[in-house]
């Protein structure tokens, strides 16, 4: 009760909260205390404190990467804070205790949504090649939170390089696919830390999300080789990404295993 008491107090500053929520989208990556303030236009001294008092509490770790930090939330406490909250507060009731079963199987492709902040290059990679390595599997979908974005010719090139249909293909904005006419969503994948930090409403069905964040190839400069290098280098990120993703063995695996192979995929 103590270990949970302290938990909830440092979870009810509404500042420390947002940067834990922050981070929970990142989960199990960390994130640098940089691309947290600007995410959520944090003073640095302001951040700092909810850091120092986030990971008082258990609640989020921090590690060193050369000269980097990273702050990361620690995915055992929070376990054991839910735990807390659902076994013991709870009395385990049925009717708030998840139940773990296997993924659920469907009579029709798995809906899989990736989404970028421009739609330009990464998330079109990704619905690209779910669409070649999902054999009639998958249902692939990609999205920008940005408006007004185009197809990147460098991506498209890289793709028609590949041996893949790039006919169709196109950029949409995120809200192109949160109507109630929009297909719902099995899976979400984030693959930039802009769309990663972006404050979305929950997708409906609880779909299973991860962060599988890449570099982005757009903003490289240097030489029109090192661009070139950029775009197929975040081409091949991906393509091991999804071909690890569409080889799992989803009838097979329960929430809570599946999930964990996502992560481990975004860390590939």
């Amino acid at each position: 009760m103590e270990n949970a008491a302290l938990t909830l107090s440092t979870l009810g500053h509404p500042g420390r909260l947002a940067v834990f929520r922050l981070l929970m989208r990142f989960a199990p990556q960390g994130v640098r205390p940089t691309e947290i303030a600007q995410a959520l236009d944090l003073k640095p001294n302001t951040l700092s404190h909810h850091l120092s008092d986030l990971e008082q509490a258990g609640l989020i770790a921090a590690t060193r990467a050369g000269r980097s930090l990273f702050y990361a939330v620690r995915l055992d406490q929070l376990s054991d804070l839910l735990a807390y909250l659902v076994t013991d507060l709870g009395r385990a009731r049925p009717d708030i205790t998840p139940e773990l079963k296997a993924f659920p199987m469907t009579d029709r492709p798995w809906n899989v949504l990736f989404i970028c902040s421009g739609n330009s290059a990464r998330s079109i990679f990704a619905e690209a090649l779910l669409r070649e390595a999902g054999k009639g599997r998958f249902n692939a979908f990609s999205a920008g939170t940005k408006p007004g974005t185009t197809l990147n010719p460098h991506a498209v090139e890289v793709l028609a390089r590949a041996g893949l249909d790039v006919s169709g293909l196109r950029s949409k904005h995120v809200t192109e696919f949160e109507g109630t006419d929009a297909p719902r969503m099995d899976f979400v994948f984030t693959v930039c830390d802009t769309a990663a930090a972006e404050d979305c409403s929950p997708w409906p069905g609880q779909p299973l999300t991860a962060h599988w964040g890449v570099p982005d190839p757009v903003k490289a400069t240097g030489t029109e080789g090192e661009k070139a290098l950029a775009f197929a280098t975040a081409f091949a990120t991906l393509r091991r990404r999804i071909l690890a993703f569409a080889a799992l063995p989803m009838a097979e695996l329960e929430k809570v295993a599946l999930q964990g192979q996502l992560d481990q995929i975004g860390k590939t």
